[in-house]
């Protein structure tokens, strides 16, 4: 007997629905003392349920990422970072994530 799943069932497990947002990153203070406030905003929603996300430091800015999913071998996401430490706030675009993604990594109220 095989484990192996047939293709038919598999069809029939859909992967759930994901839209396409972005990252808006905000850096209040400066130095090791910075924190970031981290709010994920889909395009298509007239109506969000955002919940910021606080970062407090540099290190727990970039292990949110790393937790969302960001890929920072993107030149737009390392461009993205020069302007947080340039400008003090910035956007990563083109982030697809489906509304349990969402919740799971707390970025939308329950």
């Amino acid at each position: 007997m095989s484990a192996h799943a047939t293709r038919a069932a598999l069809e029939t497990v859909k992967a759930p629905p994901r839209a396409r947002g972005f990252l808006q990153i905000v850096r209040h203070g400066v130095g090791p003392g910075s924190m970031y406030v981290v709010t994920y905003l889909q395009v298509e929603r007239q109506q969000q349920n955002v919940r910021p996300v606080l970062a407090q430091g540099a290190q727990a800015l970039i292990d949110l990422l790393e937790r969302i999913g960001v890929d920072f071998r993107l030149q737009e996401v390392r461009g993205a970072l020069q302007d947080i430490l340039r400008l003090g706030s910035a956007n990563i675009p083109d982030l697809w994530l489906s509304d349990e993604e969402m919740l799971e990594k707390g970025l939308v109220e329950t």
